[in-house]
């Protein structure tokens, strides 16, 4: 996964950061960027009783090992306690977004263009499946439009989906 950069959230209705998340994101991003990788998520979460501080990070140029995510957690870590920002405690992941990484950043669907996606819809589509595998030609504020096997461009409102991720053919 390449080339892949961070900008505005939104879960398939465009969205901005949550605050903590962008108070976080601002922070990190020049530690991030300064050790050569991107920030392609950063997701705060509550499961359970805990909360999760998830860092997604990615690289132009490879894929990213669990060393990279070591390479990153430790200043990360370090400049989170120094700074403070999130009053409550949390456990911290640093990760990579993985082979299916959900595009949930304008600038995942912009990165992202020419590429194989997985769409997958609240309901069937007119063809009767819930799910679109296709090229992802387009999108805007409002939907993606994808390319089918059958060359056929399929134009699919935000608003009737549950997720698009990149399509990864396991053999």
């Amino acid at each position: 996964m390449t080339g892949r950069k961070a900008g505005n959230l939104f879960v398939m209705k465009l969205k901005k950061f949550g605050g903590t998340e962008q108070k976080v994101y601002d922070m990190i991003y020049p530690v991030v960027t300064e050790l050569g990788y991107l920030v392609w998520d950063v997701r705060y979460e509550k499961e359970g009783a805990s909360w999760y501080l998830r860092i997604f990070i990615d690289s132009e140029t490879d894929t990213i090992s669990i060393q990279d995510c070591e390479k990153v957690t430790a200043p990360v870590s370090d400049l989170l306690d120094e700074k403070d920002p999130i009053p409550q405690g949390y456990i911290l992941e640093v990760s990579s977004p993985g082979l299916e990484a959900e595009l949930v950043r304008e600038s995942h669907f912009d990165a992202c263009l020419g590429c194989e996606v997985r769409a997958r819809g609240f309901r069937n589509f007119e063809n009767g499946s819930r799910e679109l595998i296709g090229i992802l030609k387009a999108w805007d504020k409002d939907g993606v439009t994808l390319q089918t096997e059958q060359e056929q461009e399929v134009t699919l409102p935000f608003s009737a989906l549950a997720f698009v991720k990149l399509y990864f053919a396991f053999d």
